[in-house]
């Protein structure tokens, strides 16, 4: 396997990207009128704008040259069609299976992955019609009202997020809420309000060993049985989505009320398939239908866009340019919608759990910088709490801004104000402003030499802040879909370029193998002397202080 950094692209990247630094967007944009049509790409439901970047054509071109170079090309045929990618798990990855709009066989392992996906859905359909028309009853014979979707990460931040952003769309038939930290004071305050009889509980794990999920579902499994006086009464509450179906039965969940995952599916990926039954059981089966639809509309236009017109290989591409060739530590996530208001925390931990690595494929240390960290808020919200930093601190941090042409819930100004604002930030984190132009403001407002000499430095916005912008027409189930997929796509370029694996998360199993050790210890008052000093100390700071 080829060492990234000898290829003639990655070379020649590193010479522009020292080039490039001392060069500014403001004179790119001058130079250059038609600057916008050369650095976006247009779609029917949206619209990336990648032209306020430290980038030309050449280095556009030279981008291209080293996704070509490292065969994104076809690596991108070997995900769809089922070839083990995931190198370290030796699986295939597949979610894209679990939005396709064709009956044609996919094989993976002797069995048909497009049957298995085909006939879950069925099975969630017929699921989800027969709960929101009121024909699922609890033990009491009350039909079901409210649904806790209890789950982790991938099992709980996309289904979450997505309903969430449509919430517009629910027609309120059922309520859905979520439990996912293992802090009891999240599960108590969801289920205060409720009534056993009336709610549904969706136990969300893979492997349905997770340690938090199956601490909150035993919680559940209490309150509900101590309504009911009847164990039994577990039946009519409680499904579950899971890779591991006898871990689920044994759990008291019948083998009916079980929703298939597969290996083949990441937790953070796997928004599409039953792991998404909130999110249908709130919207509506039809709904759920549309946003995979958009998500496999962005599949086919990232299996067909050239490469130069390819809206997620080109973010991937210009995230490994402001991150490992310009050096950038963060990349902020910022909608303008507040539909979109849990979009950041999703794509953070789809991006840093998929490719905050520092191995390639072949296990040897990586010298050079992978992904940024992820964060971000609402765009509004964030201007007044840390725009401050993005305008003026020494560390560039670059941005998407992620806004929409037209708001689900229109209330007369407020729109065209919220996307004032979003024109405007992104202006002025390019354009910035010179101390020239600060002195002469501040004369033209009549203020003295003495105060225009104090003040001037700290006004001064350098710009040169990298940003792409995403404008969506509408936010509705299609275009979300899209959206993510969108996202999705781009980690998946970018772990190839950088030539790590994506898909695997290592990093998370080693703090669940030692919180499972060290709660034995606390709950047996043992605590070894393995541990440092330090965790030792804290342990029996806290059993003493208990």
């Amino acid at each position: 396997m080829s060492d990234r950094q000898t290829l003639a692209s990655w070379k020649k990247l590193q010479q522009l990207a020292q080039e490039k630094k001392s060069q500014h967007m403001n004179t790119f944009f001058a130079n250059d009128v038609k600057r916008f049509e050369k650095f976006s790409i247009e779609l029917p439901n949206m619209l990336l704008d990648y032209s306020k970047n430290l980038i030309d054509s050449e280095t556009l071109d030279c981008l291209l040259s080293l996704a070509n170079e490292t065969e994104v090309c076809d690596w991108r045929t070997k995900m769809f069609t089922g070839a083990k990618i995931n190198k370290t798990e030796d699986r295939a990855v597949l979610h894209t299976a679990l939005r396709r709009q064709s009956n044609d066989p996919l094989i993976v392992d002797g069995e048909n992955v497009t049957e298995h996906v085909q006939n879950q859905l069925a099975k969630m359909e017929v699921f989800v019609d027969k709960v929101r028309q009121g024909h699922w009853l609890g033990y009491s014979g009350k039909r079901i009202t409210d649904i806790v979707n209890i789950g982790v990460g991938g099992s709980n931040l996309g289904p979450q997020m997505v309903t969430e952003a449509l919430k517009h769309y629910s027609d309120d038939g059922v309520n859905v809420h979520y439990v996912s930290n293992v802090d009891g004071a999240q599960i108590v305050e969801v289920l205060r309000p409720l009534d056993p009889q009336k709610v549904l509980f969706i136990v969300s794990s893979k492997t349905f060993t997770t340690t938090e999920t199956m601490t909150n579902a035993k919680t559940a499994i209490k309150w509900l049985t101590s309504s009911s006086f009847d164990e039994k009464s577990v039946a009519k509450h409680f499904v579950a989505v899971t890779a591991n179906k006898e871990n689920a039965m044994g759990f008291g969940i019948e083998e009916h009320n079980i929703f298939d995952m597969w290996d083949w599916v990441g937790g953070r990926f796997s928004l599409w398939s039953a792991i998404g039954l909130a999110i249908a059981l709130d919207l509506g089966f039809d709904k759920f239908k549309e946003l995979l639809e958009g998500a496999y509309e962005m599949d086919q236009h990232f299996i067909n866009a050239p490469l130069k017109d390819n809206m997620p290989a080109i973010m991937a591409l210009i995230s490994v340019w402001n991150t490992t060739f310009l050096g950038a530590h963060s990349q902020a996530i910022l909608p303008y919608d507040q539909t979109l208001h849990m979009l950041s925390a999703y794509l953070q931990q789809a991006e840093m759990e998929s490719n905050g690595k520092s191995v390639t494929w072949d296990g040897d240390e990586i010298n050079y910088a992978t992904v940024p960290s992820i964060w971000g808020e609402l765009g509004i919200n964030g201007q007044h709490a840390f725009y401050q930093y993005l305008h003026q601190s020494n560390n560039v941090v670059p941005a998407d801004f992620i806004g929409s042409v037209e708001s689900v819930t229109p209330v007369q100004g407020h729109h065209e104000t919220l996307m004032a604002n979003f024109f405007a930030q992104t202006q002025a984190l390019m354009v910035g402003v010179d101390e020239q132009q600060v002195r002469a403001d501040l004369k033209a407002k009549g203020r003295t030499p003495d105060y225009i000499n104090k003040v001037s430095p700290h006004k001064v916005h350098k710009g040169n802040r990298p940003t792409n912008t995403i404008l969506l027409k509408r936010i509705d189930p299609k275009t979300l879909g899209s959206l993510i997929a969108a996202y999705e796509h781009k980690i998946f370029v970018q772990g190839i370029i950088l030539q790590i694996c994506s898909f695997d998360q290592w990093g998370v199993e080693l703090g669940k193998g030692l919180a499972a050790e060290i709660q034995e210890e606390l709950s047996t008052n043992s605590i070894s002397e393995k541990h440092d000093c330090s965790t030792a100390s804290l342990m029996k700071f806290y059993q003493k202080a208990k």
